[in-house]
């Protein structure tokens, strides 16, 4: 299986050029506390997902743990893993199949809490298709990214729908050029997260955009989450216990506070969406933050049973060819250790 291969390409290099054990630097806030200082790479340039990360250092409550918070864009969660396990950033953010794939390839990193615990996974479409059920995509063509962890789950969300691949057509693009792609008229739908391109389609067109989630039709699984090289976690946990900390902090007050999150982003990127689909995409991941295990518990607590659950559906579709132990790939709770 070559899915997912492009983790391994250049990964050699990145390790070549970690940080090494020099130890984190620190800095003093305003009112003379020390800080020590964080970086952390997102999956992807900016959009309302990330808001509790912004609101949390708008708000202090990283600084509130002694952290100096830096946000970094990202190029994908394959890159951020990398970096990750390279040392050239403390902390990323990503997608758990890219987590698990380079694990499978020897990246030394780990989860240290997933928080979109339901997947955004989806085809989008306008509603205007007429694209009702999974059984509506039969002779469909929809827009992919080759290797991504979409394209690798897709067939799996098909056959647990009574479908096969040879129902619809795929039309190969990078993953910019998706919604370009429905937008023209040269697909009739898109696989993607709904809280990424499905208000941004919206918005641009002027034209309803409809989904068909995977975790409403039979297959969730792991998505987003927090995570940190080995090296990191033997040699300054205490560090990573306080970023785990602040981070599920942020996003509960995040959540109880939506428009100053959204607000709390302004300037963070030149490609920022506007103020409305940043807050249609934050509305929609906060209902990704749960599963029926996490119900009630705060935001990035995982447990086994889940994390099983979701080494069992990537192996099975090839992209990590063992499956190993939930331990292989995360580090449990860190937040709730004193």
């Amino acid at each position: 299986m070559k899915r997912l291969s492009a983790l391994v390409a250049g990964a050699a290099l990145l390790l070549a050029a970690g940080c090494g054990g020099s130890g984190p630097e620190t800095t003093t806030n305003a009112e003379g506390k020390e800080l020590t200082k964080v970086t952390l790479t997102l999956n992807w340039y900016p959009y309302g997902e990330h808001a509790p990360f912004y609101y949390g250092k708008a708000r202090g409550i990283y600084e509130d743990h002694g952290i100096d918070l830096e946000i970094r864009a990202g190029q994908g969660s394959q890159k951020t893993v990398q970096a990750t396990a390279a040392g050239q950033t403390d902390f990323g953010w990503a997608d758990t199949p890219a987590l698990l794939a380079g694990v499978s390839q020897g990246l030394d990193v780990k989860s240290v809490g997933v928080f979109l615990q339901t997947t955004p996974s989806s085809v989008q479409f306008f509603s205007e298709k007429g694209i009702d059920s999974v059984d509506d995509l039969k002779g469909r063509t929809i827009a992919t990214t080759a290797g991504d962890a979409l394209s690798a789950t897709f067939p799996t969300f098909l056959a647990v729908n009574g479908l096969s691949e040879s129902d619809v057509t795929m039309q190969n693009t990078d993953a910019a050029g998706k919604m370009a792609a429905v937008m023209s008229g040269q697909t009739d739908a898109l696989l993607g997260y709904a809280t990424d391109q499905g208000p941004t389609m919206q918005e641009k067109s002027g034209k309803e955009v409809s989904y068909l989630r995977f975790a409403e039709h039979g297959l969730n699984f792991y998505s987003n989450g927090l995570l940190t090289s080995q090296d990191m976690l033997d040699e300054h946990r205490d560090l990573v216990r306080r970023m785990v900390t602040a981070t599920s902090e942020a996003w509960a007050a995040a959540a109880q506070d939506r428009e100053a999150a959204v607000a709390a982003m302004e300037g963070a990127s030149e490609q920022l969406p506007s103020q409305q689909v940043l807050a249609d995409q934050f509305a929609s991941t906060l209902e990704l933050l749960h599963t029926e295990n996490t119900q009630g518990m705060r935001p990035g607590v995982n447990v086994e049973e889940d994390w099983r659950a979701t080494i069992k559906v990537f192996h099975d579709a090839g992209v990590i060819p063992e499956a190993d132990e939930p331990g292989a790939y995360w580090e449990a709770n860190l937040s709730s250790e004193e």
